[in-house]
């Protein structure tokens, strides 16, 4: 295996959000994979996506650990400046959840619902929603941590559902992951979607309940993605190259359970995600996945089924266009060619990654509009 030789230039720069599934950016480091590829990874903490997606934008990161949907949105210049962004990896599935504050999950099992069935769950919560707005109360307030995150998707992909409307039957809004758990304590928010350790550690702190994994809605997705600039992937592909051998190697490594303590105490440092190991180990258990052996990859569909969500919550209006820069943002032939394996073709597309229950629409990547009409019926 070829690797880039060690000099200064060989320096990347990453940031990270301290959640689980920057795991492999971190072994990549801590376990040598890096440096074997010879690669100096620096990584930098984040407290915000946004922060995340500003430092790209400046060139102050040259990669970082991303929401699956923000490159996307970068390319489509939806809320930000338009950029020019490309996911070569994903660095994650699973691990988003959905959490209620307890006084909610109380109030949730009184409907005498088995809310242990997400759509159950979801028809529980319709029925407060309704009683509250019939008594003249205020609306529940739930928070994911970016608009263009799965997390977001994921949650109102569930609310619709349940024939609950994620726009006026009750309150999203956006908070960094690291203070989800202390918004929860404090009453300011009723619920939330987001990545671990921060479910697991409502729940252990007795502050909120775990309601269903948010894999429940998309079962394959990819959670995160490392994100870049596309000038900066073409002018150092060899390093690119060689940082996507290291990644690969380390999510292999993480997704090996004789490792999985020893994981836990690497992300659990301070400079990482700063919690007990023995948190992070818990939710490790929950299907986390970090390797392409399992699936995880960026692929174009799962890049045309965010694309699809943005269309479906108002965020862009479809076209043509709009469908082409999504489905060219994830690039999964440039982790294919690093490994020395042939890339998949675009008309490979898989037309069926959203599955029943919480979704008997099938996802068919080249008609977009379509499903988001037979959605919205």
């Amino acid at each position: 295996m070829s690797t880039v030789k060690s000099s200064p230039s060989n320096i990347i720069r990453a940031g990270f959000i301290p959640l689980i599934d920057c795991a492999p950016l971190v072994v990549a480091k801590e376990k040598g994979f890096a440096k074997q590829e010879g690669v100096t990874l620096k990584l930098n903490r984040e407290v915000s996506w946004a922060n995340i997606r500003d430092r790209v934008n400046v060139g102050q990161f040259d990669v970082a650990h991303m929401l699956a949907g923000m490159p996307i949105a970068a390319n489509l210049g939806i809320g930000q400046i338009k950029t020019h962004q490309i996911a070569p990896i994903a660095l994650g599935r699973g691990g988003n959840a959905v959490t209620v504050s307890r006084p909610l999950y109380l109030a949730l099992k009184e409907t005498g619902r088995d809310i242990q069935d997400a759509l159950a769950a979801g028809e529980a919560l319709r029925k407060i929603l309704e009683d509250r707005r019939r008594q003249g109360q205020d609306a529940l307030t739930f928070a994911m941590v970016f608009p263009f995150s799965n997390h977001n998707y994921q949650l109102c992909h569930w609310l619709a559902a349940s024939g609950i409307d994620p726009a006026n039957d009750l309150r999203l809004i956006v908070i960094p992951p690291p203070f989800m758990v202390q918004s929860l304590e404090a009453g300011q928010i009723d619920g939330f979607c987001v990545g671990e350790p921060w479910n697991s550690l409502a729940a252990k702190q007795k502050v909120g309940e775990v309601l269903f994994p948010a894999a429940n809605v998309w079962p394959r997705g990819p959670e995160k993605v490392l994100g870049m600039q596309q000038d900066w992937a073409e002018a150092n592909s060899e390093l690119l190259s060689a940082l996507l051998r290291a990644l690969d190697s380390a999510a292999n490594w993480s997704d090996d359970e004789k490792n999985r303590l020893e994981l836990s105490r690497i992300l659990a440092r301070k400079d990482y995600l700063d919690v007990e190991s023995n948190q992070i180990l818990a939710a490790l258990q929950t299907g986390m996945k970090f390797s392409r052996g399992n699936g995880v990859e960026a692929r174009q569909e799962d890049a045309l089924w965010l694309y699809a969500q943005m269309v479906r919550w108002g965020q862009i209006s479809p076209s043509r266009e709009a469908w082409s820069i999504a489905s060219a943002t994830y690039r999964p032939d440039l982790l294919s060619t690093a490994l020395g394996k042939n890339p998949k073709k675009l008309d490979g597309l898989n037309k069926n990654i959203i599955t029943p229950p919480l979704s008997a629409i099938p996802f068919d990547p080249w008609d977009v509009e379509g499903y988001v009409h037979a959605c919205q019926r």
